[in-house]
């Protein structure tokens, strides 16, 4: 097959599996812009966000820092503790993400939580490249995220948003992806680590301190559980996790 029919492919296989994101990201990214726009920046200011920082539940606590006082130490350390989930998503995607060359730094950049539920139960068809195929679900997401952001933006000049409560479409976004990933994975403990190490924590730390020690002790459990864990994918074939 010659390299461009190659890539089209790839590209026609990927962009119906992206549809549901697309839904999604207009919806979300039109409720950033919408945020962006009631602070006073305009399209080109959120657009730049999206392109550069990529992370939709940070990017909503992005809004709050910058109508705050300017502290980078307080944006640094909440943007790691919130983004800190990534590191699992990364372990997991090493094997799908080896040998891919230039594209490995864009697939690891626009790796979310709707993309990595994608690329990470997905089912190549015949004859389509992987990486091209993953590779476009991942930009195809991204692009739907901006376009959204920007439309919200463009929607706030034309018409008065109330934005109260409206960065809870996040938390009603996890709910879903985490409903989707309990019905499809093999194994339902890291899951059930990761509840009951955060209920413990709430208790012991309270609702304002225990997301740290919470992720601490995910991690310990995920590693303790990990041979485990590992066998239980194993016997299900490929995957994730």
């Amino acid at each position: 097959m010659p390299r461009k029919h190659h890539i089209f492919a790839a590209l026609r296989a990927a962009f119906p599996v992206s549809t549901p994101v697309l839904a999604g990201y207009l919806f979300l990214g039109a409720g950033y812009g919408v945020l962006m726009h009631s602070l006073g920046y305009g399209p080109g200011w959120t657009a730049a966000f999206s392109i550069t920082v990529f992370g939709g539940t940070i990017q909503y606590v992005a809004t709050q820092i910058l109508a705050a006082q300017y502290a980078p130490v307080h944006a640094l350390v909440i943007s790691l503790i919130l983004n800190a989930r990534h590191l699992f998503y990364g372990f997991s995607m090493l094997g799908r993400y080896q040998g891919t060359g230039w594209k490995k730094p864009l697939l690891i950049f626009w790796l979310t939580d709707e993309t990595f539920s994608l690329v990470c139960n997905d089912d190549v068809p015949p004859g389509v490249d992987a990486g091209w195929y993953r590779l476009f679900i991942s930009g195809l997401d991204y692009l739907y995220w901006i376009a959204g952001g920007i439309i919200g933006n463009v929607a706030g000049t034309a018409f008065a948003f109330d934005t109260t409560g409206i960065e809870f479409v996040m938390t009603s976004l996890f709910t879903v992806i985490v409903v989707t990933q309990w019905r499809s994975a093999r194994t339902h403990s890291p899951a059930v680590i990761g509840v009951g190490a955060s209920v413990l924590c709430i208790i012991l730390f309270g609702p304002a301190n225990f997301l740290i020690p919470a992720m601490a002790l995910i991690v310990a459990g995920l590693l303790l559980s990990r041979r485990r864990l590992e066998s239980r994918v194993l016997a299900g074939g490929e995957g994730c996790g």
